[in-house]
């Protein structure tokens, strides 16, 4: 397999060990399946739907990547000092309460667990798959609190319940060891857009401090040139989809047990998709914006890869159809304008919102990994 010189700081050195076959879990050196136990973890191993061998081990053990706990919260004047305007962040609304969760701090944490408007969610981002996914982080009235297990499963990050120790696959939420098996976390929508497009949406909106209580070099990312089409996904031995590049990325959508996967190299291309999934019409933006944060060495000088909106075209009982121009997108019933977050700025519709759609931007093998059945828009 192939290995990249990322320029990494001395802190996460240890992430990016190659693990070997020997190294999946489950799996002695002798060969033996029969291994029963996890490392730092008393996860009840007896019930699972993944065999252990699956499990590699991705660096640092348990909490050797440490979540986020007691998120603290500034104003967007302070967060500017240190964020700039192109950086992406993981733009996240509940009841009319929004919140930026920057990428330059996940991409050293991977996981922030916050209660956003009385709603406990867990928002997460695994570099190696480009996954930003937030989870409301209750099953049956109760709440979880999600860590780093320090394992992957396809490259994906495994994460663990501290409550159970469970294990929960980052990418589709699901519980895939431990007694929570047969559960999954719901998704709540979220999307990775610009900092400047975040306040120009939601000029009240709360930004994630830096203070974190943890010394990290906030606004390096420690995996330079892992975003780059013409590479090779790290760690990842599964099964290669010939019908795109590896590390491609995709807009994903999941609608009634159908699967669509919208190519980067066609939604930057054509900005605005109108489609339908399982009789819901839809709408994919994409315009410029975000620069991705997996590029250069420092984040603010990477290339734009723009900010990705998924939302259903009814308002009021009227389906739209949507077109790109000049910047902005118009819906063609009304002329009206709206921006990357589904919210019109202008025209008669002002100040009416799209309803938001549970979508993934990430790398193409991470999601085909886990819906190999995806159709691909063409």
């Amino acid at each position: 397999m192939k290995q990249y010189r990322f320029s990494i700081s001395l802190a996460l050195a240890v992430i990016l060990i190659m693990a070997d076959t020997d190294h999946a879990y489950g799996r002695s050196r002798a060969g033996s399946r029969n291994e029963r136990k996890l490392p730092g973890l008393k996860t009840n191993t007896a019930k699972r739907t993944i065999e252990l061998h699956e499990l590699e081990k991705g660096g640092p053990g348990k909490d050797g990547i440490p979540s986020i706990e007691k998120p603290v919260f500034i104003e967007q004047k302070s967060a500017q000092k240190w964020l700039r305007p192109n950086e992406p962040v993981i733009s996240l609304v509940i009841n009319n309460e929004s919140r930026a969760y920057p990428l330059q701090i996940l991409i050293w944490h991977e996981i922030v667990n916050d209660t956003v408007a009385g709603v406990p969610v867990s928002v997460t981002f695994c570099p190696l798959c480009y996954s930003a996914n937030v989870f409301d982080r209750r099953v049956n009235g109760r709440s979880y609190s999600l860590g780093v297990s320090g394992m992957l499963r396809h490259s994906d990050m495994v994460m663990y319940d501290r409550q159970t120790e469970s294990l929960w696959q980052q990418i589709t939420g699901e519980a895939i060891v431990g007694d929570m098996v047969g559960s999954k976390l719901k998704r709540i929508p979220a999307q990775i857009i610009s900092f400047k497009q975040f306040r120009s949406a939601h000029k009240n909106g709360l930004v994630l401090s830096r203070k974190t209580g943890f010394r990290r070099n906030y606004g390096q990312n420690p995996y330079a040139g892992y975003d780059d089409i013409s590479k090779s996904p790290f760690m990842y031995r599964g099964k290669k989809d010939g019908r795109l590049l590896p590390m491609e990325k995709v807009v994903t959508i999941s609608m009634a047990g159908s699967d669509k996967a919208y190519p980067y190299s066609v939604t930057q291309k054509l900005q605005v998709i109108n489609d339908k999934i399982a009789d819901v019409p839809v709408v994919v933006f994409h315009a410029d914006g975000a620069i991705s944060a997996l590029d250069k060495g420092r984040i603010s000088s990477s290339r734009n890869i723009g900010s990705t909106g998924v939302f259903d075209r009814r308002v009021d009982g009227r389906t739209l159809s949507f077109r790109y121009s000049n910047g902005s997108f118009y819906d063609k019933q009304t002329a009206s304008v709206w921006d990357i977050t589904g919210q019109a700025v202008k025209g008669p519709l002002q100040g009416k919102k799209l309803t938001r759609i549970v979508h993934g931007d990430y790398f193409a093998f991470a999601w085909f990994a886990f819906k190999p059945e995806t159709e691909i828009y063409q």
